[in-house]
């Protein structure tokens, strides 16, 4: 009877810890969000931020690295994508914005 707790607790605590750092980094980015409203460096840390959540529920909810490599390449690709498009908005808005008007 123990070992199969041992194994329930072993298994489920992967899960716990990406659950407990997503929620964590949901409360840094609404802090970040409060105290450094209009800082230069901020779009750099949210789209960190954003890559790391996106990376943890990929990893352990999804479980992408049990996959074929292929899969895991697509998934990595799309993972970069909010990102480095948060950047590109937030540097570089009023080009994009020309770009996107018809």
């Amino acid at each position: 009877m123990t070992s199969r707790k041992n194994t329930f607790s072993t298994t489920l605590a992967p899960l716990t810890y990406a659950w407990l750092g997503l929620v964590v980094l949901t409360l840094l980015g609404l802090g970040i969000g409060q105290w450094f409203r209009g800082a230069g460096w901020q779009p750099l840390l949210v789209a960190a931020i954003v890559w790391i959540k996106s990376w943890l529920v990929c990893r352990y909810f999804i479980e992408s690295h049990l996959t074929h490599p292929f899969i895991t390449r697509i998934m990595r690709v799309f993972i970069a994508f909010a990102p480095i498009a948060l950047i590109l908005t937030a540097f570089f808005g009023s080009q994009f914005a020309r770009w996107a008007t018809l």
